[in-house]
């Protein structure tokens, strides 16, 4: 069993890390050439104010009384400037968010495993291309856009890490410390003369990072007064800042201020998942190189903002995260960023035709650059017989829109060439994409081989070593035939030499070569096989037929769960039906009526929202630190472990009752039963049909302490709200930690209860444990199929998380065992005295 275990968990964690490799790989490539506009730019100097966490109605809405809570954004909108809404992509993270503002490509989502600190890999922005950068704000943000940079020229001022407490009185300190220092800055700069001389110079970028509207937002919610209050004083910060860079620069004209947010936030104060309140953002652009204000009469947009923020006369201009990027690029004359994937929004730009036209020609140049080291790279390692290029841009194709562009810039057929280049750019992308996913669907098949490879192994282990369905096979053991190990030595040969020659990465050759060992040891046992099927035979037929669609049935609801939280709802209510169906409920009624109680009433939980919105922390002292009593409205919270606990001790006397019934062993007070003790090997029993029940109980009981009382699969269901009556200083790494143990508790009730079960029924631990395992692996299989790489990034998102989590399910598996043989089996001195873990 331990040998099984360990290649279990090995083989596991390679379908594990398959994921990461097939749609986590990072989308970036390097060796592309610069581009710029070959023109002279509007601006000499951009300044990026960037308000962490900063909601798009929060800051366009009026108040109570019809006034803003920020006249100064206000005034520009409606007097100076250009406005909009900048569409963000999840993850909604802070990381995330800066990265698509200043480099113009969505985060390589492996950066999470670093705390969204560290750079996975290297990567170009607009800083890296400015003559020089100073910036202030938080120690999280800033290093990153520091460390990738060439040469010595972007300079950080961050306070320090401390700092950043969500349970500090007034967070609108750190937006004060930023605006103090660049007021600092500017005046130690008239004393400075290499300083001074440095500032004066032109393509120079200041960056703003306000951190104090996320902070308020994530302690005390975004409705609340003081994070209201904090874009108040951003917008006086913003508005003292833009008077000191027109009196110290003079008033020339050169400067453009961007003001925008990263990432929004829900009304419960989290964020990271694709709800609109989360990327939905402000943008507001003004000063040299922005368009004025334009009113119109009407405007087209499918939300009902404009009419609610009383903005419906001024233009709105809506624009993905990523292109705000380029934006600034142009207006400041520097290359766009390499990896960027940023369309220029045209619209924002007030500027001559021909500079709009050549500032889109110089961005499609920079993707299609993107796009041909891309197609490059895999052309190189991989076949040319294999190899099948993205056929919607040949290379006839890419010169042909490239020489009709320059031709009407030429001719000043300026819309025509916009119009080319924006063709070009979406071909591009598309291309960009197509090579990035080129192996996905070539990994994919060899992990789903090895999937229904070690499914089918894992289920003849259990009808061999298990059951008595085939207890009329040999036991003679027959001499294997040579042919069989030399026909795979050879596959793996031919493997190797194919991946060897395609100069594939070493997981790939884990990926392909892991189905062969997995597929030679279920052909070894060819007999079970053959004996098998001549079981299932002689089987009634719509006995099979029945069971077949029973665990179909139960199969599909698991799965179903995930998307429909309801599903647990209606499982749990056939659960409770289920004594009415058998003699049980005449031969032992109350505990029936306690098993079906506690199932209806656990019922209730995955109906409520997975988060409250009014938080209630005197209820957590009130409950000594209880993690689940942190909402006002979530008792369903306080109460899911108490329910959960008492439904798993009726289930352990369900399962007794069962065996009673059915003459496999007689009932057993749970108060006799020692854990501490080793049961015999041989009191274990073979494997019945209703064991199969059982396993689907466990899984479905784990599935429940998945999404009872939240939803795993989304970060923001859960409220960090819990965690910071023990940490408020921000720690990515501790808050995790606090979280996962708060997630861990109901699964260590399932478990413990599972453990029990076992000991009660007389049956080993290995044969049900096998049951679960090829549950979860089926069910792993369905939502390696549902994965996503088309539609929103949310539904990508969950639907990856899916797969993790189900995965995860199977690994956790034997941790969980091992730590409920710790809880049942050890025994504790109290005072002295032995205690065992007695049921």
């Amino acid at each position: 069993m331990l040998l099984f275990l360990i290649v279990g968990l090995l083989v596991h964690l390679v379908f594990f890390a398959s994921i990461f490799d097939i749609y986590f790989t990072s989308p970036l490539v390097h060796g592309m050439t610069p581009q710029f506009t070959p023109l002279p730019p509007p601006a000499r100097r951009l300044v990026l104010f960037v308000a962490d966490g900063l909601r798009a109605d929060a800051l366009y809405e009026l108040d109570e009384d019809g006034n803003s809570r920020a006249p100064f954004i206000r005034n520009i909108v409606m007097h100076e400037g250009s406005w909009g809404v900048s569409h963000t992509r999840v993850p909604t993270e802070s990381r995330p968010g800066h990265v698509a503002l200043i480099a113009g490509f969505y985060e390589d989502v492996s950066a999470v495993a670093k705390g969204w600190k560290e750079n996975p890999v290297e990567f170009d922005s607009l800083f890296n291309e400015s003559k020089y950068t100073w910036s202030w704000g938080s120690p999280d943000i800033l290093p990153m856009f520091a460390k990738g940079a060439t040469g010595d020229h972007v300079y950080t001022h961050s306070y320090e890490a401390e700092r950043e407490d969500f349970g500090a009185h007034d967070a609108t300190k750190l937006d004060t410390w930023v605006f103090d220092n660049v007021k600092d800055f500017f005046h130690a700069a008239r004393n400075n003369q290499s300083l001074f001389s440095k500032i004066n110079e032109e393509k120079i970028v200041f960056f703003l990072h306000l951190l104090g509207i996320d902070t308020n937002g994530h302690a005390h919610r975004p409705y609340s007064r003081e994070y209201k209050d904090n874009i108040k004083k951003v917008d006086d910060g913003v508005k003292e800042i833009v008077s000191i860079f027109k009196h110290f620069y003079g008033n020339d004209g050169k400067t453009t201020f961007i003001f925008t947010s990263d990432h929004g936030m829900t009304n419960w104060g989290s964020h990271g998942a694709g709800h609109p309140s989360e990327t939905l953002t402000p943008l507001v652009a003004w000063g040299a190189g922005i368009k004025y204000p334009q009113r119109v009469s009407a405007q087209q947009f499918d939300d009902a903002f404009l009419k609610e923020w009383k903005l419906e006369n001024w233009k709105r201009l809506d624009v993905n995260q990523a292109d705000i990027a380029p934006l600034m690029a142009s207006l400041i004359g520097v290359p766009f960023p390499l990896n960027s994937v940023g369309t220029l929004p045209l619209d924002y730009l007030n500027n001559t035709d021909l500079f709009k036209a050549e500032s889109m020609f110089t961005n499609a140049v920079q993707i299609l650059e993107q796009f041909k080291v891309k197609m490059t790279q895999k052309k190189e390692v991989t076949l040319s017989f294999l190899f099948t290029p993205f056929k919607l841009l040949s290379d006839s194709k890419q010169l042909d829109i490239l020489r009709k562009a320059r031709s009407y810039i030429k001719q000043r057929k300026y819309a025509e060439a916009v119009s080319l280049c924006k063709e070009l750019i979406h071909l591009a992308l598309k291309g960009l994409s197509y090579y990035h996913t080129y192996d996905r669907f070539f990994l994919g098949i060899n992990v789903v081989i090895g999937f229904v490879g070690w499914i089918s192994y894992a289920s003849l282990l259990i009808i061999k070593s298990h059951s008595s369905l085939i207890r009329g096979v040999s036991k003679e053991v027959k001499n294997p035939s040579r042919l069989l190990p030399c026909s795979f030595i050879v596959i793996g040969i031919l493997v190797v030499f194919f991946l060897l020659i395609q100069a594939c990465p070493w997981t790939y050759y884990i990926y392909c070569l892991l189905p062969v060992p997995i597929w030679y040891a279920v052909l070894r046992e060819f007999q079970v096989i053959q004996d098998l099927v001549t079981s299932l035979l002689t089987f009634p037929l719509s006995h099979f037929v029945g069971y077949l669609l029973a665990f179909t049935l139960g199969i599909e609801v698991l799965v179903l769960s995930f998307f429909y939280r309801y599903m647990l709802t209606a499982g749990l209510i056939a659960f409770a039906g289920w004594p009415f169906f058998t003699q049980l409920w005449t031969q032992a009624k109350i505990t029936s009526l306690s098993w079906t109680f506690f199932s209806l009433l656990l019922a209730v939980f995955p109906l409520m929202p997975v988060v409250g919105r009014k938080p209630d922390i005197s209820l957590v002292y009130e409950q000594c630190f209880n993690f689940y009593s942190f909402q006002h409205n979530c008792l369903y919270e306080a109460l899911f472990p108490l329910v959960l606990s008492c439904l798993m001790f009726a289930w352990i006397y369900m399962e007794q009752e069962t065996l009673q019934q059915s003459g496999v062993s007689r009932k057993q007070k749970l108060s006799s039963i020692e854990f501490s003790c080793n049961t015999d090997i041989t009191q274990f029993r073979q494997l019945y049909l209703d064991d199969i029940r059982r396993a689907f109980f466990f899984v479905f009981f784990l599935v429940i302490a998945f999404f009872g009382t939240g939803n795993i699969a989304s970060i923001n269901s859960f409220d960090l709200a819990s965690v910071y009556c023990f940490l408020t200083v921000f720690n990515p790494f501790m808050m995790g930690a606090l979280m996962m143990w708060k997630i861990l508790i109901p699964f260590v009730l399932v478990m413990c209860a599972f453990e029990a079960v076992q000991l009660t029924t007389r049956l080993s631990s290995k044969s049900l444990f096998l049951i679960v395992l090829v549950i979860s692996d089926i069910m792993a299989l369905h939502f390696f199929f549902l994965v996503k790489d088309y539609g929103s990034w949310l539904d990508i998102g969950t639907s990856i998380s899916h797969y993790v989590i189900v995965m995860s399910m199977t690994i956790l598996l034997v941790f969980l065992n091992g730590l409920a043989q710790l809880l049942t089996t050890k025994e504790l001195k109290l005072c002295g005295k032995s205690k065992s873990h007695l049921l």
